[in-house]
């Protein structure tokens, strides 16, 4: 199916600019291997859909190169969309037809061979939790099933590379509990790569081999969760002051309490501790005697992470 590739997805210099200079993504470059689950995180507008568009082949680059499966998007746009598949934030299934109705249209759109086709759709509705609605209108099923179907029209053409863009947006928590687990599954498949935009820490942190930090449309930073989390320490303290916020954090790295990557948002001061108990730290601040109204300590998140690299929340 596809070109000879050691990489499912590469990415070099990818920028987008729209009409009127807005720039969307601004020249970035990562490479995932076949079999990885990799994530873009950060919150709307940061340029996480553009990006997927651009490797989807639906928007076009401005600048930079990116291939899937081994095929230039820009180049062989064909080749690079019959082997991989994607599953929108908008939903694009037909709810004036069965579930099942829309499996077969998707499996002829995309070529597959007549005689193959009841066995791929019979691979993907027990799986994905359907058998019991699958001849029933799209428009009767609960907003999990519409999405649980909306990834298993996507793997009907069994794509080597599968893009997710913020899949559980809208949900309630149970259906969203549901689907996590569904695509934590995917992984079992072999060879199959996915490509997954979220805000949501949780699933970056329960889903992603490696995340991508996504700022204003540029990677501030990629490795695995863990490695991302591990730069914050075991624990963060987090003092609210009343006053002199700034004067705070540098008497705190002063002092040695503090290092560099402590940072403050608003009136709040973030402290990573690395090598003692954040108990301990937290009473060696208080001893100082700055105008804090409340101390807290709790390990570190990914939001934590992006707020020290941006001084943004991962809130949409």
């Amino acid at each position: 199916m596809s070109a000879n590739h050691t990489t499912a997805i590469r990415v070099e210099k990818l920028t987008k600019t729209y009409p009127g200079g807005v720039e969307a993504v601004r020249g970035i470059d990562f490479a995932v291997p076949p079999g990885e689950v990799f994530g873009l995180l950060g919150p709307n507008g940061a340029g996480k859909s553009t990006t997927v568009g651009m490797l989807t082949t639906t928007i076009a680059p401005t600048s930079g190169r990116a291939h899937v499966a081994g095929f230039d998007v820009a180049r062989d746009p064909v080749a690079a969309r019959r082997a991989s598949a994607v599953v929108f934030q908008e939903p694009v299934v037909d709810r004036s037809l069965t579930g099942r109705r829309n499996l077969q249209v998707h499996a002829r759109l995309w070529g597959l061979d007549p005689a193959r086709v009841v066995d791929r759709i019979a691979a993907v509705v027990d799986p994905f939790g359907l058998g019991e609605v699958i001849d029933r209108r799209v428009d009767t099923f609960s907003g999990g099933q519409r999405r649980r179907l909306e990834i298993a029209r996507a793997l009907v053409s069994e794509p080597e590379v599968l893009f997710l863009d913020e899949p559980t947006v809208g949900l309630d928590p149970r259906f969203r509990f549901e689907l996590l687990d569904l695509i934590g599954g995917l992984r079992a498949r072999a060879g199959m790569t996915i490509l997954l935009t979220t805000h949501y820490l949780d699933e970056a942190e329960q889903l992603c081999d490696r995340v991508a930090i996504v700022h204003q449309g540029r990677i501030v930073a990629m490795d695995s969760p863990a490695v991302l989390l591990a730069r914050l320490g075991r624990e963060l303290v987090e003092l609210r002051l009343s006053r002199d916020v700034s004067a705070a954090v540098s008497l705190l790295r002063a002092r040695g309490v503090a290092g560099d990557d402590t940072f403050a948002v608003g009136a709040t001061v973030h402290v990573p501790v690395h090598d003692r108990p954040a108990r301990e730290a937290a009473a060696t601040i208080t001893d100082l005697g700055l105008p804090v109204t409340a101390v807290t300590t709790r390990p570190p998140t990914l939001d934590d992470v992006y707020l020290q690299l941006t001084g943004e929340t991962l809130a949409a």
